[in-house]
């Protein structure tokens, strides 16, 4: 099989319809017909042809053709490209049409979509615990792991055979550990997840989101439903994501090896800043044989603190030199967020820790300034 770093450069290749080495920038949204190929839409069989023959760009355009050929082999199943995370689940929930949704923590824009759901339709809502009380054939089992924000992990493959057993689809979100970290179908994923604006984009300047199936057919109604739903990717987000890819697999080993870097710094030396910090949360820090079976290329850069008062959490991000004090994760740069300022469901003392690509000495030495100042003045 082909190595990650050389799929990511060369998947797409079959789809060149120029001789740019680099895709060109598609900015138009109708294409003229083949004048060789007029067939009336009814009366096509599949919509295959779009792939090779582009009629409007919410339907299909040349650089989403690409990002699904490529993100199809990198994920290792059958890919369909969206214009963000939260659409991508929304698609998920439309396909499979659930009467139940069971889930833990996880990002607070998919327990909206879920609420929504709730609120329309009556879609029931239930724990992970929950599972083998009330799942049924059908019902979808979303786990996120490692867990936004937290950064620690759940077993995967154990909440997967609690579902199958009842019937129900488990749809794992692999945002925070995309491979070459973690490798959800081997963790009996039934449908794969990502934010392909976090590490995939890997530079905080575009949107998108990517479903991952092994049937092919499901593949093809998803695609079809993304058309009424209107939820393509962008023209611009397609390139940008695609130069993005090509260099992928060096940031996410490289942030996952810092991460693992600086959390071990902040847990060996908690007692210094006691005054301050309260917590550290990472996958790295768990004892759970599950946690390095799943974790198998390394731990996810986010990571996350709780420290000892509200007060302390707003001052923080602000005693920081190398984090911007900004939202969202993935990116090539170090973040650093007070949570509470997004997400209405979390602990007000917690910090979110995005890990870039500097250099992990420098940001140890950061955010040891920024708690030791807090832990004096506390």
């Amino acid at each position: 099989m082909t190595h990650l770093g050389t799929s990511l450069i060369h998947a797409d290749d079959k789809d060149n319809r120029v001789s740019d080495v680099a895709p060109p920038i598609n900015v138009s949204t109708t294409y003229r017909y083949d004048e060789t190929d007029l067939i009336p839409w009814r009366e096509r069989e599949n919509l295959d042809f779009m792939e090779k023959k582009p009629v409007y760009s919410r339907l299909a355009h040349p650089n989403a053709t690409r990002l699904e050929s490529l993100f199809s082999e990198i994920l290792e199943g059958h890919a369909v490209i969206y214009s963000s995370g939260c659409a991508a689940f929304y698609a998920a929930m439309v396909h499979y049409n659930p009467k139940k949704i069971f889930m833990g923590q996880c990002y607070h824009g998919l327990r909206a979509i879920a609420n929504i759901m709730t609120r329309n339709y009556g879609v029931e809502q239930y724990t992970l615990d929950d599972i083998e009380k009330y799942a049924q054939e059908g019902d979808i089992v979303e786990v996120e792991s490692p867990m936004n924000p937290y950064g620690t992990s759940i077993d995967i493959k154990s909440i997967a055979e609690k579902a199958h057993s009842k019937g129900a689809i488990v749809l794992v979100d692999s945002t925070f550990a995309p491979p070459p970290l973690q490798y959800a179908w081997d963790l009996g994923a039934d449908v794969v997840l990502h934010s392909a604006t976090k590490y995939f984009g890997g530079h905080s300047d575009l949107l998108s989101g990517v479903i991952v199936v092994k049937d092919e057919e499901v593949c093809k109604k998803l695609r079809d439903d993304r058309i009424y739903l209107g939820t393509n990717v962008g023209n611009l987000e397609s390139y940008m994501l695609l130069r993005s890819l090509r260099s992928y697999e060096l940031r996410i080993l490289k942030q996952s090896e810092n991460a693992t870097k600086v959390v071990e710094f902040l847990n060996l030396n908690k007692e210094r800043f006691d005054k301050v910090l309260k917590e550290v949360y990472h996958s790295s820090l768990q004892k759970e044989a599950f946690v390095k079976k799943q974790l198998v290329g390394g731990y996810g850069p986010v990571f996350s603190m709780s420290l000892q008062t509200i007060d302390q959490c707003k001052k923080f991000p602000g005693k920081l030199k190398y984090f911007h004090h900004a939202t969202s994760l993935g990116g090539v740069e170090s973040l650093v967020e007070w949570r509470a300022m997004t997400d209405p469901y979390i602990d007000q003392t917690l910090i979110r820790v995005s890990i870039g690509v500097e250099n992990a000495d420098d940001l140890i030495k950061d955010l040891e300034t920024a708690l030791q100042e807090l832990h004096n003045g506390a």
